[in-house]
């Protein structure tokens, strides 16, 4: 078996695991138009970098849970980079994401796509520990725990008292604000939003969060990295779900309001969506598949701190379902009947 062929730091401290909840950043595949480039307008930023390299020899990886492991791999493939500290504070975690990262890059060799040499000098220069000190060096942490701020305050206290002064931090949330964080981690002006979209291996947008601190060299050196790894950049303002939540998630609303008020089907409205603008799935199947507690998370979350924002709400049918316990795809029943990954006739 090939995973057993990697030269493997698990002896410096082990694998870890999917405790992370990655919010719903969401699965739509390979066809998934979220994936198309898409071009940076914004009058107080270039379109393009002015830096030849980012300059991240060292980086760490905070986090290996669904999103985290996915950053890691795809960091340590990119050949970027000399070493990348993969750092989760349990060892069980740990060594879940470890495990993530070697069957993800078996698959690549089995499939041709990555040469064995390769995959040897990626797992070569990842380690893996649970000792958050191995961050003391790096020149970049790129952050993805749950989203969950109070767990975060603490970890950016700890990691802007741990890391060089040089150290630039850059946080993978899809909903929480970067400024707040940034804020945190007493060093504003070296704080970045890296939001990476599910799976983190096939998808190839990258949105890129500023705030009114950030350096102008410091987001350049955050577009320059996102680019060295293969990725898109898009740029963003610290908006709440930056460009594509926050398009997705009220369509998503919207979409459940026309059920409420018995405007069109749960059937028609996903039929229309794909065949009128493409989209690979409808908007219901979508949140379905997504999972109907993730988007009430995120909706109530929005609504409890910007009360006036008249585009986030919580439709009748979502309450009444999440009410119920019928969460999508994950317990069977949502929008639609579901028999594990398959999708069955609609409920409504």
């Amino acid at each position: 078996m090939f995973a057993s062929k990697l030269i493997s730091n698990s002896t410096a401290a082990g694998r870890k695991s999917s405790a992370f909840v990655a919010t719903y950043d969401v699965a739509v595949g390979r066809n998934s138009y979220f994936s198309t480039p898409t071009t940076r307008r914004n009058s107080t930023t270039p379109t393009t970098t002015t830096i030849d390299s980012s300059g991240f020899d060292k980086i760490g990886c905070v986090g290996l849970g669904l999103m985290g492991h996915g950053i890691c791999q795809v960091a340590a493939t990119s050949g970027v980079h000399s070493k990348i500290i993969a750092f989760e504070q349990e060892q069980r975690f740990l060594d879940s994401g470890n495990d993530r990262i070697l069957k993800s890059i078996d698959k690549l060799v089995e499939k041709g796509k990555l040469t064995l040499d390769d995959a040897n000098d990626a797992m070569g220069r990842t380690e893996f520990t649970t000792d958050m000190d191995a961050l003391r060096d790096v020149d970049l942490v790129v952050e993805a725990v749950i989203e969950n701020i109070d767990l975060k305050k603490d970890l950016y206290t700890s990691l802007g008292e741990i890391c060089k002064p040089e150290t630039i931090f850059a946080s993978n949330t899809s909903s929480l604000s970067i400024g707040e964080m940034a804020a945190f981690s007493g060093r504003p002006d070296r704080f970045l939003g890296v939001h990476f979209f599910n799976p983190v291996q096939l998808m190839k947008v990258v949105e890129v969060i500023k705030t009114d601190d950030t350096d102008p060299i410091v987001l350049e050196k955050g577009l320059k990295w996102v680019e060295e790894i293969g990725k898109v950049s898009v740029l963003c303002g610290d908006t709440p779900g930056f460009i594509v939540n926050r398009i997705l998630v009220p369509m998503l609303m919207q979409s459940m309001s026309l059920i409420d008020r018995k405007d069109a089907s749960v059937k028609d409205i996903d039929v229309a969506m794909k065949l009128g603008c493409g989209h690979p799935m409808g908007p219901l199947h979508l949140a379905d598949y997504i999972g109907l507690d993730t988007c009430y998370f995120i909706v109530s979350g929005w609504m409890e701190k910007y009360p006036d924002e008249s585009d986030f709400f919580i439709p009748a049918c979502l309450q009444a379902n999440i009410e119920a316990g019928n969460l999508g795809r994950k317990t069977g029943k949502g929008f639609y009947h579901w028999e594990g990954e398959k999708r069955g006739d609609p409920v409504y």
